[in-house]
């Protein structure tokens, strides 16, 4: 069984979308053991409650240096045991160290096509901004391992989404997370909790 710990900001769709496969008997290989939000207010937090998942705030914001929040948070981590760290939305940059530890055992979602409109600053809705702004006509979601750069790990799922002529920012990250993260991350979870999934010089190869 993959042990998995969900780090989320924010509302936690990516979570539930997760949640409700699980549930549903379509990922029978893997379980949510802890989400961790760095947001007391995030809504991620009561999702979890509501389905019974341990559930804990690690916010910088409580402790007098980033060293000793990430302390705390690897220490955290590393107490469940997990297999697998997911990254669902979490605004936070992940600690060397906890990438060096959990080495092809961090994955993150991505509303876009990697390498298109990634990196420093393309989070949220800078993204789909960035898009329009484009005026790209293909856009959609990358599930990617984390490595130390910013969206550079070794790319896992990715799904194309069209880009709509009366598009705005926030229609088009709604229609992404439908189309496209809502779908990839779990599939992703699905295809490493079975062992399909290995890194072969930074590129991934799915086995059958």
């Amino acid at each position: 069984m993959l042990k998995i710990a969900v780090l989320v900001s924010g509302g936690g769709t990516n979570l539930q979308a997760i949640i409700d496969e699980i549930q549903q008997g379509k990922i029978t290989d893997a379980s949510i053991d802890v989400v961790i939000s760095n947001n007391p207010n995030a809504y991620a937090l009561q999702r979890a409650a509501n389905h019974g998942i341990e559930h804990l705030c690690i916010s910088p914001k409580d402790y007098p240096t980033r060293e000793e929040f990430h302390q705390e948070l690897i220490s955290t981590i590393e107490s469940y045991g997990v297999d697998l760290i997911v990254l669902a939305g979490y605004l936070v940059v992940i600690p060397e160290e906890l990438i060096r530890a959990y080495r092809n055992k961090i994955i993150n979602v991505h509303p876009s096509l990697i390498p298109s409109f990634c990196g420093t600053g393309y989070y949220g809705l800078a993204v789909h901004e960035g898009v329009l702004k484009r005026g790209v006509k293909v856009t959609g979601a990358t599930v990617h391992f984390v490595d130390e750069g910013t969206d550079t790990g070794p790319i896992i799922l990715q799904k194309a989404v069209d880009v709509l002529e009366d598009d705005t920012s926030l229609t088009l990250q709604k229609r992404v997370m439908e189309e496209a993260e809502w779908i990839l991350l779990p599939e992703a979870i699905r295809l490493i909790a079975r062992g399909q999934i290995e890194v072969v010089d930074q590129h991934v190869r799915i086995k059958k």
